[in-house]
């Protein structure tokens, strides 16, 4: 079980994300990595995982950008005294990166057909891009990683949900040579292909979209959005805990979160733009 000091360094790793420029910098660095290169979302459920499991936190910690997803942590983080930043995710930076990029060629692997031809189909209308390798959510890591060598894409879209995606990307990262950016885009492909409607507008500036997306699907998606909602309660007062121990152990303050720290991504803000 980690301890939660160690989930603590991992949100202070997150990028707060503030304005246009900083947006327009971080699409122009996540185009230009010249090595295996992570893009991960962190939201409430991620969190809840987190805590929960040293595997899923090694995992999200290979990220070498991550981002803030979601109203959860934007609550959570004035308490832990940093900053919020705007709402990053996925669901909406994915295609705006897709969209922003040269023409490359990209490999989608995760959930399974017909959503993945539906998805390129709109996909290849939308972006610039090829989609030259589509791979179900359900095959060994190993399969990934021989299809990856294999067709050397430009862009990797995981679709598999948390955390079996951040722990693929994890070990894609460590196994191929090229240039290469990872993103671990959730449900990204179901809602392009249609599968999930998106939330009005309307709903997602109030920031109950989980509750919409937990009327479409019930069964799989009342233990992370009710249930979880107790487990992240919990998460939030241990974490508030170990950052006011911490501050008492070291004698001074919490890392400042607007500070940059060295990465050959700089940290930066972005607007949903969608």
């Amino acid at each position: 079980m980690p301890n939660p000091r160690e989930v603590l360094e991992l949100i202070e790793r997150m990028r707060c994300i503030s304005n246009d420029g900083e947006r327009r910098a971080l699409v122009d660095r996540l185009g230009a990595v010249d090595r295996p290169t992570v893009l991960s979302f962190l939201n409430a459920h991620g969190l809840n995982v987190c805590m929960g499991s040293d595997e899923a936190l090694a995992a999200f910690a290979a990220s070498d950008v991550l981002l803030r997803d979601g109203i959860g942590l934007q609550a959570v983080l004035p308490v832990l005294g940093m900053p919020a930043g705007l709402n990053m995710n996925g669901t909406d930076f994915i295609p705006l990166l897709l969209k922003s990029l040269t023409p490359r060629a990209i490999a989608i692997y995760g959930t399974a057909t017909p959503w993945l031809d539906r998805a390129r189909v709109l996909l290849e209308e939308a972006t610039p891009h090829r989609y030259a390798d589509l791979q179900h959510g359900f095959h060994p890591v190993e399969h990934y990683i021989a299809q990856a060598r294999a067709t050397r894409p430009d862009v990797i879209l995981l679709a598999m949900g948390m955390p079996k995606q951040e722990q693929v990307a994890a070990e894609l990262k460590r196994a191929l040579d090229h240039p290469v950016l990872i993103v671990n885009g959730g449900a990204i492909v179901d809602f392009l292909a249609g599968r999930f409607k998106r939330a009005p507008e309307a709903v997602q500036r109030s920031g109950m979209e989980w509750a919409f997306r937990l009327a479409q699907e019930p069964r799989r998606l009342f233990r992370r959005y009710c249930i979880g909602a107790f487990g992240f309660a919990w998460s939030t007062l241990r974490l508030r805990r170990a950052a006011s121990l911490r501050t008492r152990e070291t004698g001074a303050a919490a890392p400042d979160p607007t500070r940059i720290a060295p990465s050959p991504i700089r940290r930066s803000p972005i607007q949903k733009e969608l």
